[in-house]
């Protein structure tokens, strides 16, 4: 008997393969059938009929920060909301075990950190999550049986390097014995589980004390040690941060990543490649790793988004702005010292320039003030001007848009919202990423969902992705749009039996209307432990959501079951060989 059958549905399967119509049936959390409308004779305890609607595979997100929020929302809301089956977690080197069992400061160190660098409330870090394990097996141990969606996650380097070195791990060297205790403990890890490396060296990462990350000290014989050592386990891989992902590598970070590629045999992928036809040159010297590597028996890839994610700035709490070189001097002072310092005509004049220089990479964008527009504000001086761009209020007040936003900003005591208007949404931007997403080594996600809960809201990329190319731009067909969002980073993470509609294969499905299918605009709300905010979006057009067969979302709206599975490497994932 079939737990239930979905009738009519116009499937597309995940394959790039042309739609058909099938009745597709769950049994015991597999898909049992999928046949002709109207032969399946085999009878289901409940049935709907799907005509008009696509079944899809459920999509995988391969860059999430779910790490701590799964403990509070075993939902990893609003991702699942939006189609997404599977995450991946751990990533940019930042995971919350193994924490040594002897020091219990360093959980408060990593969630400090975690707050700093990936902007998740520290209230919620510390009331959310139970914080009961030591080894990276535990913790992955404290999330079986309690999720809904299905989970993997990288071990990230700097938890490894703190487990080992202590306090020393920021600013030190590993010693011979800490080195061979560094790969002992990353080879546990994986033994248990885990998917491979994920490791940082970029200057925008920083702890909870304003100092550069763990990993960030790693020199390469470290990177590489560890690399070889993603080697020896089945279904392991790696994923790399370092400067230049953020605008163009140099030529040293080039040949660590194809290094680090070539010595595990092992995909790596990096976070995340910006599209824009104002910077032609970006997108052929991103991808010369990818070259380097098959050349040299590695694989490199690329994450993409798909979409433009708006986020949210302010002058008063910690932000891209603060990572414009010079910028995080001045912003991190306190509130009167700051507003005094922005007030400074030459304080200004310096700011600008360093916004526009080329060492602030792909943070020029947010050099364009003009075009900022007024989110909230909190003072009267400032009443109407929410919803206003700022180059429109500079020229009714005669001031430059610099000086204009920050007098705004001033008058709320820097609490004032400030949304950018991204400066790459023009036809040559969107021509330039169709063509970008056809290369091999180019993959749609970067989402950081989980992460920048207040600032930003990529994990709805997968619903206004497909909505785009269904009544949008149409840059890309269904079938091709869905396989990018299943299929393809399926296959990079070597997912056994997932990320496709076929039988045997695990049940993970999503039903949507192709009339409709959209995410709804970035809200405030505050549901985090703490009372703390998040932004949060509502999915539009998807019917339901299965997780190993079960139902987990109907009508944007969680059903209470927690059906996924903590994906471990080796038991769900298959190696991915670059030899």
């Amino acid at each position: 008997m079939l737990d239930h059958l979905i009738k009519g549905a116009t499937v597309v399967d995940g394959t790039g393969a042309p739609s058909y119509t099938a009745d597709v049936g769950i049994r015991h959390g597999r898909i049992a059938v999928v046949a002709p409308p109207g032969t399946v004779t085999e009878e289901a305890g409940t049935s709907e009929d799907a005509t008009g609607l696509v079944l899809a595979p459920g999509f995988v997100d391969p860059h999430t920060h779910y790490d701590a929020q799964l403990f509070w929302d075993p939902y990893a809301t609003p991702s699942l909301n939006h189609g997404v089956t599977t995450v991946a977690g751990g990533n940019c080197g930042f995971t919350l075990a193994p924490l040594h069992p002897g020091r219990p400061a360093d959980a408060d160190y990593t969630r400090r950190m975690m707050s700093k660098v990936e902007g998740m409330s520290l209230v919620a870090l510390e009331e959310g999550a139970p914080w009961s394990w030591s080894s990276f097996g535990e913790y992955l141990d404290a999330l079986e049986g309690r999720i809904a969606v299905n989970a993997g996650f990288m071990v990230g380097h700097c938890a490894l390097r703190r487990y080992v070195m202590g306090e020393d791990a920021v600013g030190g060297q590993p010693t011979p014995a800490q080195m061979d205790e560094m790969l002992a403990l990353f080879h546990e890890a994986m033994e248990a589980g885990a998917w491979g490396l994920s490791t940082t060296q970029s200057a925008t990462h920083s702890d909870g004390d304003g100092k550069p990350v763990a990993s960030r000290h790693a020199r390469p014989a470290e990177l590489l040690a560890l690399s070889r050592a993603v080697a020896a386990h089945e279904g392991t891989q790696i994923e790399a941060i370092v400067a230049g992902c953020l605008d163009q590598f140099s030529d040293e970070e080039i040949e660590l990543l194809v290094a680090m590629s070539a010595e595990a045999g092992r995909p790596l992928n990096w976070n995340v490649l910006t599209i824009d036809a104002a910077v032609p040159e970006r997108v052929p010297r991103q991808l010369i790793p990818s070259e380097r590597a098959r050349e040299a028996g590695g694989r490199i890839v690329a994450l993409t988004m798909p979409i433009l994610t708006p986020m949210n700035m302010s002058l008063g709490t910690f932000c891209a702005l603060n990572l414009i070189p010079g910028w995080g001097e001045i912003l991190g002072l306190p509130v009167p010292e700051r507003i005094a310092k922005l007030r400074d005509p030459g304080v200004r004049a310096e700011m600008l320039r360093a916004a526009e220089s080329k060492e602030a990479g792909v943070f020029r964008r947010l050099a364009h003030f003009g075009r900022y527009v007024i989110g909230d504000t909190y003072s009267t001086a400032n009443e109407g001007l929410t919803g206003r761009v700022v180059q429109d209020i500079a020229a009714e007040r005669g001031q430059e848009p610099f000086a204009c936003l920050i007098e705004i900003c001033a008058n709320d005591r820097l609490r004032t919202v400030l949304w950018p208007m991204p400066t790459d949404n023009d036809p040559a931007s969107w021509a330039l990423r169709a063509e970008t997403w056809q290369h091999e080594d180019v993959l749609l996600g970067g989402s950081d969902a989980g992460a920048h809960l207040d600032r930003m809201c990529g994990a709805p990329y997968t619903t206004r992705f497909l909505g785009d190319c269904l009544r949008g731009r149409k840059l890309v067909g269904l079938e091709q749009a869905v396989k990018m969002l299943t299929d393809d980073p399926a296959q990079l993470f070597g997912l056994r039996e997932r990320g496709r509609v076929e039988e045997g294969w695990h049940a993970d499905l999503v039903l949507f209307d192709p009339e409709r299918i959209d995410a709804g605009k970035a809200t405030l709300v505050h549901d985090l432990p703490g009372d703390s905010p998040r932004l949060n979006s509502r999915a539009i057009g998807i019917n339901a959501v299965w997780v190993n067969g079960v139902e987990t979302i109907r009508e944007d709206v969680v059903t209470g079951a927690v059906t996924g599975t903590v994906l471990r490497s080796g038991r769900d994932t298959r190696t991915v060989s670059t030899k």
